[in-house]
């Protein structure tokens, strides 16, 4: 293929090398007005009085609004297909603050210095109550977190705002308790992973004009450009039709933008005002009121037999969705239906989990969205039960992971593996490491230990039955073509892809595609950018669209031969049949002018099953025993994406993605004070990865063909986040036997656990 499963250069790539003015507060007009928030200082408190008089006789002040100026009709953030799975628990403004670092009143003003003079002059006076600070403690606590009558969960998932729950649920396959009797070896342990930060380099941010035909125009950094049309709609009380939404280049979001952080605020004073602002938050602000990974508490129970085939699996998961529910009800099923299915013998298998309410920031969607915690537990589950039988874990993987054809236990989305090439992965790795000369560890004889460990994982392709991919694809006058798309570019180079498979289908060169980004008023429908469904879905709605579009194409160009269509074929420049030909920029012309058939199509796509994509993970760590201090000197990846349409793209995402999850593995933990503020509310203070903590990245890829993905394509950019954690405190084991089950795995964790060692011996 000239252009499909080629290293493509990214096609927006000179514009961000060269500095063009191509993200929102790049494109914001420069007089508008500037919109900040006023934040709780509380984690749990009511409103009793809030004087706005002197704030608003600042010099510059165009607006402030409080909680008795919005409109009374909850709605949730979450960008998710409708009806949301995430319940209605917002306002606005709310007379009730539910963390530290909720929203108390929006101050919109000329410059920013009056409206930072405005935010100090605002005085509150809250009735402060106990709040909910214990995942433990909160279900069927005395304090509620939404005590509201008028809170509302569209979709039955268990919740119950009187118990503090957003979520709860249980399923069953078989008898759980009678095999975990039968099984020779078996594991009961609790696994906890922290909430993280996304930090993306662009914080959350959207700017907001009226046009003239009296319609709120909001240009924003977000994933989900149609679903925060629809939360904006919801939120202002509007007809979704009075709102255009319009995504430019987004940079980064990880899952963050997924959740309409700050749409809402500028939005609410365009529509009141008529005025442009924009709301960009600091850095400050995307640390303390944002969407961080959901903090889970995750028990596993495994089973298995004297040969090491895992027979039996029982997962409990307790999430914490902080103060609103956003994804709180989807994020938690992907710890089980992503992490159980992992291992194909399975004769029982039980899932269940509970999401609870507390009085802490938001959790939202990111990256991996649950199945990164899942898996980090039952993974490491697993590797607890290899070092009870003496099994290298390799080999008790090699035993029992999917297999192509093969059963996936407890994941809804698709019955059978339809492609896997986890055992070619898992083959492809072992190389690369050297695992066998390596395995299980290496004193380097200066009080230093090396250790290998490793993990498998998989995600799923979009989900199934509910995520729409739309292409808008027409041929224009100069034989060129225009590819509108409504999936979001956040950086991982999707425009680029669906270019490449149209080139592909239209026989054309990637130069003659004209790709247009996300306008709700003349791009397809799309669901937007997140639970990895982008390349599956989208690019087969542009397959399906060039398909359509060159039997157009076709029909003209023989009406032009006087020939019947069935006598003709297209080679990307000419319809010919055997004798005569027309070229494509006749033909363009003639679609263009006196025809009476549009040269333009549009086509959706919806997979009604999700197939996963596979990953083997194995890291390399150096471990100095009298310190607990731990580098990754070393981490090998192989992927089975299906058919990489762009390598390059592909290998970037992984990079990026093991990355960022040997931060969560070592470093990243939002951690709260005692009254509910969190602590670490910069980058001074959260620590990420950088160029030096990540050591050696390796990544290679061993593809299966999933004939229901564009080309045979699967996805790749939730997957390659999962096995960093539990591959790492697999390496950490083997090197100096602490057992690791709270992540991160700090220095201190480790010097610890060798200590009460050595004090046991």
């Amino acid at each position: 293929m000239k252009y499909v499963n080629q290293p493509v250069r990214k096609s927006d790539a000179m514009s961000l090398v060269t500095g063009k003015p191509v993200y929102t507060d790049d494109l914001a007009p420069k007089d508008c007005l500037i919109v900040k928030i006023l934040r709780s200082p509380y984690a749990n408190a009511w409103i009793e009085d809030i004087r706005t008089g002197t704030a608003a006789q600042v010099s510059g002040i165009a607006c402030v609004f409080t909680y008795k100026d919005v409109p009374q009709k909850r709605f949730t953030l979450a960008g998710q297909t409708y009806p949301e799975m995430s319940p209605y628990d917002r306002l606005i403004l709310d007379r009730h603050v539910r963390f530290v670092g909720d929203a108390v009143a929006i101050v919109a003003g000329e410059t920013e210095a009056a409206v930072d003079k405005a935010l100090k002059r605002i005085k509150v006076k809250y009735r402060v109550e106990e709040p909910v600070l214990d995942i433990h403690t909160a279900m069927d606590h005395k304090t509620l977190v939404h005590p509201e009558g008028n809170w509302e969960s569209k979709v039955p998932v268990g919740a119950d705002n009187k118990r503090n729950l957003c979520a709860s649920y249980t399923e069953e396959s078989g008898n759980v308790e009678e095999l975990l009797a039968q099984c020779k070896y078996t594991v009961d342990q609790v696994y906890h992973t922290k909430a993280n930060q996304q930090a993306m380099m662009e914080t959350f941010r959207s700017y907001c004009y009226m046009d003239h035909f009296g319609r709120l125009n909001v240009v924003s950094s977000t994933q989900i450009p149609f679903h925060v049309r629809r939360i904006l709609g919801t939120a202002l009380d509007i007809p979704s039709s009075k709102i255009r939404v319009i995504k430019p280049r987004i940079g980064g979001g990880f899952g963050a933008k997924q959740t309409a952080v700050s749409d809402v605020y500028p939005a609410f004073v365009t529509w009141k005002t008529g005025r442009p602002c924009k709301l960009v938050y600091s850095r400050y602000e995307s640390q303390i009121c944002s969407s961080p990974r959901h903090e889970m508490e995750i028990r596993v129970r495994a089973g298995a037999d004297e040969n090491g085939i895992v027979r039996v699996l029982d997962v409990y998961s307790l999430s914490n969705t902080g103060a609103y529910g956003e994804h709180g009800p989807t994020t938690v099923s992907l710890s089980g239906h992503k992490s159980i299915a992992l291992y194909r013998h399975l004769e029982a298998y039980r899932f269940a989990y509970d999401v609870v309410y507390t009085n802490m920031q938001a959790a939202g969607a990111y990256r991996g969205y649950g199945a990164t915690q899942g898996i980090f537990a039952v993974e490491s589950a697993v590797n607890e039960l290899a070092a009870q039988m003496h099994m290298d874990p390799v080999k008790i993987r090699e035993l029992n992971m999917p297999l192509e054809g093969g059963p996936l236990p407890g994941y809804p989305d698709s019955p059978y593996a339809t492609s896997c090439a986890m055992d070619q992965c898992m083959v492809r790795a072992k190389e690369m490491m050297d695992w066998d000369a390596k395995y299980p560890c290496r004193d380097m004889g200066n009080g230093k230990v090396r250790g290998v460990g490793v993990a498998m994982a998989m995600q799923g392709s979009s989900i199934a039955g509910v995520d729409v991919g739309g292409a808008d694809l027409k041929l224009n006058e100069d034989g060129s073509y225009t590819l509108g798309l409504g999936c979001t570019d956040m950086g991982t180079g999707c425009d680029t892809i669906m270019a490449q498979i149209a080139a592909e289908c239209l026989e054309t060169s990637m130069e003659n595609i004209v790709v247009f980004g996300v306008d709700t008023d003349i791009s397809p429908y799309d669901s937007g950018s997140y639970a990895s469904a982008t390349t599956y879905t989208t690019g087969v709605a542009v397959m399906h669209a060039c398909e359509a579009l060159r039997e157009k194409i076709c029909a003209l160009g023989a009406a032009m031969l006087d020939a019947e269509k069935d006598q003709v074929d297209f080679d990307g420049e000419y319809v010919y049949s055997s004798d005569k030909k027309v070229s494509l920029r006749e033909i363009a012309v003639k679609g263009t002018c006196g025809n009476t058939q549009e040269l333009q199509v549009t086509r959706s796509h919806s997979s009604q099953i999700s197939p996963p994509p596979y990953m083997v993970g194995m890291a390399e760590v150096e471990i100095d025993k009298e310190t607990g201090s731990v580098k990754v000197l070393d981490y090998v990846a192989v992927a089975d994406c299906g058919t990489p349409i762009n390598p390059n793209l592909a290998r970037v995402q992984t990079e990026g993605g093991i990355a960022q999850g040997i931060g969560m593995a070592l470093y990243e933990d939002v951690q709260y004070s005692e009254k509910g503020a969190v602590r670490n509310n910069s980058f001074m203070q959260y620590k990420i990865p950088s160029r030096m903590d990540i050591g050696s990245i390796r990544v290679d890829f061993r593809s299966s063909y999933e004939e229901t993905g564009p080309f045979g394509a699967k996805s790749i950019g939730e997957l390659v986040i999962d096995t960093p954690s539990p591959a790492i405190a697999n390496a950490i084991y083997n090197a100096v036997g602490v057992r690791a089950r709270e992540l991160p795995i700090t220095p201190e964790k480790i010097a610890m656990g060798i200590l009460e060692q050595e004090e046991r011996e």
